[in-house]
């Protein structure tokens, strides 16, 4: 059972109670616990009318039920995650018994919805998906790229993930079941198809993506625990900004991990894939992680097998936020 640790003023607690105590909103509310809906998904679902479903909506969101953020033209909501509110969300929910014929019967046509996405997004990646192959048979196989990652983040634990230019959703999905909190995003409503799908299917409730420029994030500074910008560099017209950006969010203490191709001359990928850059020297992300504030740790070059296709090295660098180690060197000088 979920545990309300916050107190509530009695007008915030009253609100919230009445913004849940109505048949269709607590309803609303159980769905967007288990997926991030629009109105278009919530209007199949509970057979009612768009206005009617909009005028729900707004009334969880003003009283800190549900979030409401924008992709394009569309409008995705969520169970609130932060607060007293969102406790008191997740608390009544914990109540409501998952077997009622009513719930049930809902989740049935979320299943139904969520087919839908899925069947989208299988789509979207068929018609890339040569595309996709033709660029990860050059550079290091992706599952030496994942075990480099995971050995990079390994040190020390963490409970917060943010995943910039989450494509796929794959560091997500690999990072998830160790995580309290992962958030993706990425600027492509198409990619963000795919990492919904990729992220219901793995069963990461804990875990969510969202539309969001990586030059201005919109996100409060000291958020996550480490920050990941996997293969995203090379698509950006001024990196430095966006590692600058990045450590605006890390929490203190926090890691950056940058992982991107090493220098390489395949200029196809400029022409046809939009690669801004072709890689990057060591000392040109070492740099920037240095001028955002953070500490360089380490810089890993990974080469592809000798005989195999590949010809682009992939670079890893992790950067760490050291505030919190700051912060206890004073407490141990002042004792």
């Amino acid at each position: 059972m979920t545990k309300i640790n916050a107190q509530l003023g009695f007008d915030t607690l009253n609100g919230a109670l009445k913004a849940a105590g109505e048949e269709t909103r607590l309803r609303v509310l159980a769905l967007l616990a288990e997926a991030e809906l629009t109105v278009s998904d919530l209007t199949d679902i509970l057979r009612q009318s768009q206005p009617r479903i909009s005028r729900h909506l707004k009334l969880l969101v003003e009283a800190g039920l549900i979030e409401r953020f924008r992709e394009g033209t569309w409008a995705f909501f969520r169970l609130a995650e932060h607060g007293g509110v969102a406790e008191v969300a997740r608390a009544l929910l914990d109540h409501l018994n998952a077997e009622d014929p009513i719930i049930a019967r809902d989740r049935e046509r979320l299943a139904s919805v969520r087919d839908a996405r899925a069947a989208a997004a299988q789509t979207y990646f068929s018609a890339h998906a040569a595309e996709w192959d033709r660029i990860r048979q050059l550079h290091v196989a992706d599952d030496a790229v994942e075990a480099a990652i995971a050995e990079a983040l390994a040190g020390k634990p963490f409970r917060s993930l943010l995943d910039l230019g989450t494509g796929t959703g794959r560091m997500l999905e690999l990072f998830g079941p160790r995580i309290e909190r992962g958030l993706g995003l990425d600027l492509s409503l198409d990619m963000l198809l795919l990492a919904r799908d990729r992220l219901e299917r793995a069963g990461l409730k804990n875990c969510s993506v969202r539309q969001g420029d990586l030059y201005d994030l919109p996100i409060g500074d000291d958020s996550f625990d480490v920050v990941i910008l996997h293969q995203v560099l090379h698509f950006l017209d001024d990196g430095g900004r966006a590692i600058r950006e990045a450590a605006r969010v890390l929490a203190p203490g926090g890691r950056l991990l940058v992982v991107d191709f090493a220098p390489h001359e395949q200029e196809f990928l400029r022409e046809q894939f939009a690669h801004r850059r072709l890689g990057y020297a060591p000392d040109t992300v070492t740099q920037w992680v240095a001028a955002a504030g953070l500490e360089p740790v380490m810089h890993q070059s990974l080469n592809p097998e000798p005989g195999s296709k590949g010809k682009i090295a992939v670079s890893l660098w992790l950067a760490r936020d050291n505030r919190a180690v700051m912060a206890s060197s004073q407490r141990r000088e002042v004792a």
